[in-house]
């Protein structure tokens, strides 16, 4: 029987929440290149990475259009300007593009620290991630449903006038990131919105949208580069056009400040994507699919070991958690939870110590209590339990060099030095040596450079400020290598993320919408049926177990 509540809150979200009902958008949709992703992994992991990197050849597209653009030449002229004036410049996103914020703030603060021309400028750029740094490493639930929350974020920054607002949000709908941008317009900021769905399309159904997007003062980069490879994750093509854009402002701001001459953005893009669709680069990348969901099939534990690319490589496996139903990071202090299934360390430094390299900079976390949630009139259970964000509870994840006994609870867990392009040291290898000991497996994953690692993918770039390409190229690997892993173990049909966790409502509506479609219901009885499901799986799962993925559950009771 289903529970009257269940059909409340169902009632609720159909007739109340439309404006998250978001299958219209191209970038929730399924890509036909892709729809038979599943199969070809399951034929051949080469197969499987082929398919997946075809689609990034649609982010190529648009930027040979975006480049040309009148609206990106103000954007970047606008950045430097910005800059030599002395003021801020804010990327701000949520999820995906939250982590895309921080780590473009820190290749900014890495171009500074490496060049005496950009280095007064070094703190003048800065990121807001809703839900603060904490989310970097692991999802802050629901926040991004509420623009005064990202309000919030704004007025602890005191941006004021002439200070500079990059909104980055895949959709163009994220209600956090678009409060930073209503924040910034009454406080006189030049504001900047960049998203990755037609313009019109979201004017006309969303109202939010519409506000931010024909808001005088804005200016709207319109990115689209058609559904994602997965359907609906836009940490793939979509955050990936996003990072390219808003990186390549950065780097010509970074030339102009040291007098070097501006580079060919979409020549070097392509580069990328033709040495990754080499043979030899689907073939290393292929081997380490199968390498890494063999860990997982076997019900062991991988942990990346990096150092400068550390916050690229969070980026893609924190957004694992919500996209495939994982464990997430775990405290140190927590004796509850299972542990998660990938971790990332730094073997030279403390926590603490990491994070300074990784960010430059201080944490920046939310240290929000009671009366701020009431005064925000945040939902009831924000108010009751404030959610623990706050600096100390982020260094409870310990990604330094301490106990890394942690991490081979198993006995066939395995350990993974991950280095780009010979960015790495004598005592880095040494370092990671001495802590892989413990583990029963180790490899070394190598994206370019001169070192042939177990899993070698050939990959060159000329030298930039902000390394743009590097990081480009990595994102590209991490994409397809996290999905072709999740294909492998069949979380993945067709081309969706069956194990999505409906844990906001963008989320929410994602999983309605892939229930009704491979369950072939109408949209209103999958809404039912996943409310029923949230319930009665919270009711039967106990403390520290795993909950079961609630849209395959959903599917299962349907096939039965």
């Amino acid at each position: 029987m289903i529970s009257e509540s269940a059909r409340a809150a169902a009632g609720n979200f159909l007739h109340n929440e439309t404006q998250f009902h978001l299958g219209f958008l191209p970038t929730e949709q399924s890509n036909p290149l892709t729809r038979e992703m599943d199969k070809k992994f399951a034929r051949s992991s080469a197969e499987g990475v082929h398919n997946l990197l075809e689609v990034d050849f649609n982010v190529l597209q648009m930027a040979e259009k975006i480049f040309a653009s009148i609206q990106f030449q103000t954007f970047a002229d606008t950045m430097l300007s910005t800059l030599k004036s002395g003021k801020k410049v804010v990327f701000s996103g949520c999820g995906a593009t939250g982590r895309l914020s921080i780590l473009l703030e820190s290749m900014w603060k890495q171009c500074c620290a490496n060049s005496s021309a950009c280095a007064p400028y070094a703190d003048q750029v800065l990121s807001i991630m809703t839900g603060g740094d904490f989310a970097l490493v692991r999802s802050v639930e629901s926040f991004e449903d509420f623009q005064i929350f990202g309000k919030r974020q704004v007025q602890e920054l005191a941006l004021g006038q002439g200070d500079m607002l990059v909104a980055i949000t895949e959709g163009g709908e994220t209600s956090s990131v678009l409060g930073t941008l209503f924040e910034a317009l009454d406080r006189k900021c030049t504001v900047f919105l960049l998203f990755n769905n037609p313009a019109e399309l979201l004017a006309e159904k969303l109202e939010r949208s519409r506000q931010a997007i024909r808001a005088p003062g804005v200016t709207v980069l319109d990115l689209c580069c058609g559904p994602m490879a997965l359907a609906g994750s836009t940490r793939m093509q979509a955050t990936t056009s996003e990072q390219l854009v808003a990186g390549a402002a950065l780097e010509l701001a970074a030339r102009a400040l040291s007098g070097s001459k501006a580079e060919d953005f979409v020549l070097n893009f392509r580069s990328v994507l033709e040495q990754l669709t080499a043979a030899d680069a689907i073939q290393a990348m292929a081997d380490f699919v199968d390498f890494e969901s063999g860990v997982y099939r076997d019900h062991a534990l991988l942990t990346y070991f990096a150092d400068e690319f550390m916050l690229d490589i969070f980026t893609d496996t924190t957004e694992r958690t919500p996209t495939f139903m994982l464990p997430p990071f775990v405290k140190c202090d927590d004796k509850i939870s299972p542990p998660p299934w990938t971790f990332v360390k730094n073997p030279l430094y403390s926590t603490a110590e990491t994070w300074n390299r990784a960010m430059l900079r201080k944490l920046r976390c939310l240290e929000w209590q009671r009366e701020d949630y009431a005064a925000m009139h945040a939902p009831e259970k924000l108010i009751t339990a404030p959610p623990e964000i706050d600096r100390d509870e982020l260094l409870k994840f310990q990604i330094g060099n301490e106990n890394t006994a942690a991490r081979t609870v198993t006995g066939r867990d395995a350990a993974v030095m991950l280095t780009v392009c010979n960015r790495t040291t004598p005592e880095f290898i040494q370092a990671f040596r001495q802590h892989s000991g413990a583990f029963a497996k180790t490899a070394h994953l190598s994206l370019g450079g001169n070192t042939p690692g177990d899993f070698h993918i050939p990959f060159s770039c000329p030298a930039s400020p902000v390394d743009l390409m590097e990081h480009m190229a990595l994102k590209l690997v991490l994409n397809t290598v996290s999905t072709g892993i999740m294909a492998k173990l069949g979380r993945v049909s067709g081309n969706w993320m069956s194990f999505v966790n409906v844990s906001n409502k963008k989320l929410l509506d994602r999983g309605i919408r892939l229930v009704s479609e491979l369950g072939g219901i109408p949209y209103e009885e999958s809404c039912l049926a996943i409310f029923a499901a949230i319930e009665e799986v919270s009711r039967n799962t106990a403390p520290g177990e795993t909950a079961p993925s609630i849209v395959q559950y959903v599917l299962n009771n349907l096939r039965r």
